[in-house]
């Protein structure tokens, strides 16, 4: 790969600074609807020019991008709170009930209150009597080798990784790295039963695809040891993911011959949000074992 010129490589990481900030900035006024002037002055980038670029390097608006937060959000309080409708459909950025139930159904294949009952995080509370043949049809060992990474650290809810799967997009995008077949991969480095929120430390990242890919700030290096992992295949939206886990722990593991490793689990990511609906998203969980 031929070296970047300084000023090229300075002109990158501009960009990737400053589309750092608008993606802080987002996270930080979800609540809020999106205003380009404002962002605009937070990229510190030409009102007139800015949003394409984002939506260049992005694949989608910013609106777009937001719109989809917002329901990710409303996915997560639907699967994870006791909050009712009336609370949850105001933030989702919709003016009406019924305009959030459409576009809820639309993305998550179900209406809100549907889901909150019967979506994908509801196939792993099965029946006690059925646990055991469940465990053996759904959890596979693999023998992983091991493997470097370039990844963007995060700290705080794990819910907001996509915040660092944002800035690791970004930057690879501004840099020309983005390849098809690149491997997605968050690394989760804390036990979130027993750590604060504030204080959970994870990592986006990429499998690094040959020796020679470059990884310069914000990007870091980062290591997934080879061994044995139990694999449990997830369908449907991350925010659905947390029952998955609490029967790959509660369920499976104790009840198989095997111990987890001292290492981080990892989620293997095998397609994009920005290209399926919630619904369709195939993630690996990958539980390394002694």
């Amino acid at each position: 790969m031929p070296e970047l010129a300084p000023e090229d490589s300075a002109s990158q990481a501009g960009y990737i600074r400053r589309f750092a900030r608008v993606i802080d900035y987002i996270y930080a006024h979800l609540d809020e609807a999106p205003d380009l002037n404002t962002l605009a002055e937070v990229a510190a980038l030409s009102p007139w020019h800015w949003h394409r670029i984002w939506q260049a390097v992005y694949g989608e608006s910013v609106v777009g991008t937001v719109k989809r937060l917002w329901l990710q959000r409303a996915a997560a309080d639907l699967t994870h709170s006791d909050q009712p409708l009336e609370a949850i459909w105001p933030r989702a950025g919709y003016a009406s009930l019924a305009a959030f139930s459409r576009a809820f159904r639309d993305a998550y294949g179900l209406p809100p209150a549907e889901y909150r009952k019967t979506g994908s995080h509801t196939r792993f509370t099965q029946p006690a009597a059925r646990t055991g043949d469940f465990a053996m049809r759904t959890v596979e060992i693999h023998q992983l080798e091991p493997a470097a990474l370039a990844v963007i650290p995060h700290q705080g809810s794990y819910m907001e990784i996509g915040r660092a799967f944002e800035t690791l997009f970004g930057t690879l995008a501004a840099r020309d790295l983005l390849r098809p077949g690149l491997c997605m991969k968050g690394l989760f480095y804390s036990d979130p039963t027993s750590v604060p929120e504030a204080d959970l430390r994870s990592a986006a990242g990429i499998l690094l695809p040959d020796p020679a890919f470059p990884v310069a700030p914000p990007l870091e290096r980062a290591f997934l040891r080879g061994g044995d992992y139990a694999v449990l295949r997830h369908k449907g939206p991350y925010s659905d993911m947390r029952a998955a886990y609490d029967w790959l722990y509660g369920e499976w593991l104790v009840q198989s011959s095997r111990e987890a490793a001292d290492a981080p689990v990892f989620e293997d990511y095998l397609n994009n949000p920005r290209e399926v609906a919630p619904t369709e998203l195939l993630t690996d969980i990958c539980l390394p074992l002694k």
